[in-house]
């Protein structure tokens, strides 16, 4: 498999924003105090999976570029780990009282949010959804990384770098969230297509949460003595892995990780981590806003299912290549 390529991401100043507790959880506001402002511009509510990873930081730059260039107004915010459903869900109320033209909405658990989905159907408010899919048609488009064929992308690599045979342990960040289900399904069904001779652990889950997921890579370790490989489907996932094998001691473990940030692009750099997926998480932002301002606008049928945001295996080889370095975020 060819690893994808995406268009060049817009360069646009960041718009200055003021940070703001919601529920919680972390915020940014590009429109005023409470989120909703004044003024004649567009107002778009966009809730995320989470606030504290860097990828998530870098989905709002995205975001907050394309709405200066837009001329729209943006709120942000998002849970303080990728469990806390019910705060997202709150959030996601909070979002609709507050009557927006449009929202932005990247679920943590795929089908708690139907209900709060339909109040925005009923209310006549477009929905944006990204990174995550939901079990609902009511969002116009999601913009988001083909997961399933990243994830296949991660199992290729993993499978050569361990010379396709061996034992192979999954941490996987959920198993509610549309990412979460494709990261896993993609990777072990690539697996059992093209790896015969690879034996692959029952996929264990972190929550995306470094500490968890380092105590879990720890516990495969000490179980499975004999492992070869160690797959992290996400930020927090993947560096858990990465702090897990270091405190095991156990030498010879290839990780493979999704996304990118400081730690992993230092894991890369220094040999701990084999290599990783990494998504285009600016470009992601810019297109909820993108596709967000076509509904506001009346395009929303022009909108496809789908925005396939692409995604990038990248490892030492590669990871100072202008076009890698134009996806990783730090």
């Amino acid at each position: 498999m060819k690893s994808k390529r995406f268009g060049v991401v817009a360069a646009a100043a960041a718009v200055t924003v003021g940070l703001a507790a919601c529920g919680g959880g972390g915020g940014s506001s590009a429109s005023g105090t409470d989120g909703s402002g004044g003024g004649d511009k567009p107002y778009i509510a966009i809730v995320s999976k989470g606030f504290q990873h860097q990828f998530w930081q870098a989905v709002k730059k995205g975001a907050e570029q394309e709405a200066s260039k837009e001329g729209a107004r943006i709120t942000f915010v998002g849970p303080p780990t990728e469990q806390d459903v019910e705060q997202q869900m709150n959030m996601l109320t909070n979002a609709l009282a507050k009557n927006p033209d449009a929202i932005g909405f990247a679920a943590l658990d795929s089908k708690a949010a139907a209900p709060l989905l339909q109040q925005a159907q009923d209310k006549k408010i477009p929905v944006i959804a990204f990174d995550s899919g939901v079990d609902s048609d009511i969002p116009l488009t999601t913009a988001a990384t083909d997961n399933k064929a990243a994830a296949a992308e991660a199992a290729k690599h993993m499978a050569d770098l361990i010379g396709n045979k061996g034992t192979v342990a999954m941490v996987i960040h959920d198993q509610t969230s549309r990412s979460g289900i494709d990261r896993r399904d993609g990777f072990v069904d690539w697996m059992k297509k093209n790896a015969p001779n690879i034996k692959l652990l029952p996929p264990q889950y972190g929550g995306g949460d470094q500490t968890k997921s380092a105590d879990i890579a720890k516990a495969i370790i000490a179980s499975h003595p004999d492992v070869k490989g160690i797959y992290g489907s996400n930020e927090g996932s993947a560096i858990g892995v990465i702090k897990g094998v270091k405190e095991s001691g156990k030498k010879g473990i290839t990780i493979v990780g999704f996304d990118s940030g400081q730690a992993q692009l230092s894991a890369i750099k220094d040999g701990t981590e084999a290599g990783a997926i990494t998504q285009n998480p600016i470009g992601i932002g810019e297109e909820v806003v993108k596709a967000a301002m076509k509904a506001i606008k009346g395009q929303g049928n022009s909108l496809p299912k789908t925005i396939d945001t692409g995604y990038y295996w990248y490892d030492k080889s590669n990871i100072d290549d202008q076009k890698i370095q134009a996806v990783l975020y730090k």
